[in-house]
């Protein structure tokens, strides 16, 4: 029979012989995976910060340079938003104001319309200016006759491309006529223009005139928070590192530091002559 506390081989149970508190694999497994994820969504937030900033290079030098004549109309098929979005350009034609098209907008002087019209070109083609912004109290053409462009005139402004499929969530309704973004193509068909212009041109401020659209209020800010992003997706990925250098780390440790108490505390064996039971000597 063996003492209580003592096991059949002998030894005493120290304090360090603990069980073993290493996370599993159903944990490690999906925790390695995640710092891969993470490190890799960081990286790709770093590559989209460089290619944003090259971006608002790009049309920072655009909408500062001179402007440029009206892209011809070969060319108009070949345009992008990558590549041209932004340019100053100008037109001459004259407008058609009984085909002007209100789309919804808000500005820095609050909710209200662009006034959209078509520009009538020396050829016969068309393409669409965004004149202006107007308050909802002129929505009714016949406010704004006064000093309505009228003849020849040459606009200037921002080569803007089509925004199809409406905006604020809500679809155009041409049958209704209402609009709430600038769909180059579903303006041309509702106003039954021929030959229009894929892109249309924001125009700035050297029309603008008393009651008429205030043009130059054209927004060009891209929202650049990669940078942020990136901080946030490296930071979850060193707190998950974090978490697994503290679990197999501290195992480790936990293990050592148990070897060496067992040890310690374990007696040595007797050898030489004092090896074996004590004859008993009568």
């Amino acid at each position: 029979m063996s003492e209580p506390g003592i096991g059949a081989s002998g030894d005493v149970p120290t304090r360090g012989d603990t069980p073993s508190r290493r996370p599993s694999l159903w944990l490690t497994i999906p925790a390695l995976l995640g710092v891969v994820l993470l490190l890799a969504l960081g990286v790709w937030q770093v590559e989209r910060r460089a290619w944003k900033l090259a971006l608002i290079d790009r049309v920072d030098a655009r909408i500062h340079a001179a402007p440029a004549p009206l892209p011809d109309a070969a060319t108009w098929t070949a345009i992008t938003a990558a590549n041209d979005e932004y340019r100053r350009i100008t037109a001459t034609g004259h407008f058609l104001n009984d085909r002007e098209t209100l789309t919804t907008a808000v500005t820095e002087a609050g909710g209200g319309f662009w006034v959209i019209t078509p520009l009538r070109l020396a050829d016969g083609r068309t393409v669409l200016v965004n004149r202006g912004f107007i308050l909802p109290e002129q929505r009714d053409r016949t406010s704004r006759r006064a000093g309505e462009p009228d003849g020849t005139v040459t606009v200037t402004g921002l080569l803007r491309t089509t925004e199809p499929k409406g905006g604020f969530l809500r679809h155009n309704a041409p049958s209704e006529d209402r609009w709430y973004s600038r769909d180059v193509q579903e303006i041309a068909v509702a106003r039954g223009l021929s030959n229009a212009a894929p892109f249309f041109i924001d125009a700035d401020a050297s029309l603008n005139a008393p009651g008429q659209p205030i043009g130059g209020l054209t927004v060009v800010q891209f929202p650049n928070n990669h940078l942020t992003y990136a901080l946030t997706w490296f930071c979850l990925a060193f707190m998950l590192i974090g978490w697994l250098v503290v679990a197999f780390g501290g195992e480790y440790l936990r293990g050592t530091r148990a070897g060496r108490r067992s040890g310690a505390g374990r007696p040595s064996a007797p050898t030489g002559r004092n090896a074996g039971p004590i004859a008993e000597h009568r």
